[in-house]
């Protein structure tokens, strides 16, 4: 009995050493195929390309690489690969500092409609980082990610709304736009939403809850 179990310990050794053997080898495969895809000039590729570079995975992490494609995705329009060039040029991994560059493809991604994008050079106007401050630019951008349904877009622009920053005060905005954040799980607007409502009457609530309500039909249809 002690040789069977003995045989069937080495039999799964030698089954999990295989199986170790073929996903490398998958991997490895998948990597040469991006990396040729990549070198071909396929601008996805060098976008993800760009991503395992930066991460780490599957390759060593060399943020210098990671710059290399995310440029050569970047030039040919790949907002993704905007964004994070974009960071990279603003946070000086892997390149030379240089915000007014980073500040150039943060906006390039913002304008190709990337919503991350879109928050980075709000927040940047609204903390007058690379930019001047400029509260009203700050806005345009929120309202470009919140218009597109990302959750801290949305607060975001509720925070505008709420303290007049960029725009009048506006509370019954600044709880459409914190209840909307809210109902797809945005962490800081459950006190957001606390706040503002402390400052309205039953009527503005209820107004603002409709309106919260009719975008979110709204965007539901458009996105059928």
């Amino acid at each position: 009995m002690k040789n069977i179990w003995s045989i069937i310990s080495v039999i799964l050794v030698v089954l999990a050493v295989v199986f170790k053997v073929i996903i490398y080898s998958k991997e490895k495969q998948e990597l040469a195929n991006l990396r040729q895809s990549a070198e071909e000039g396929n601008a996805d590729a060098q976008s993800n390309l760009g991503d395992l570079y930066f991460s780490g995975k599957r390759v060593s992490a060399n943020k210098a690489e990671a710059t290399k494609w995310y440029l050569k995705a970047a030039e040919q329009g790949d907002d993704r690969a905007q964004l994070n060039l974009g960071y990279l040029y603003y946070k000086g991994e892997g390149i030379p500092k240089d915000e007014a560059e980073g500040e150039k493809w943060y906006r390039k991604s913002a304008e190709n409609g990337n919503a991350d994008a879109q928050k980075s050079i709000g927040l940047m106007y609204y903390k007058g980082m690379g930019v001047p401050k400029d509260d009203t630019e700050a806005v345009k951008w929120f309202s470009k990610a919140a218009e597109q349904g990302d959750a801290e877009g949305q607060r975001f622009l509720a925070t505008m709304y709420y303290l007049g920053s960029g725009v009048s005060v506006d509370y019954v905005a600044a709880y459409m736009w914190c209840n909307l954040a809210l109902t797809q799980g945005e962490e800081h607007a459950k006190i957001g939403i606390g706040e503002i409502s402390a400052e309205m009457t039953e009527e503005q609530i209820a107004e603002a809850q409709n309106l919260s309500r009719e975008w979110m039909a709204k965007h539901s249809e458009r996105n059928k």
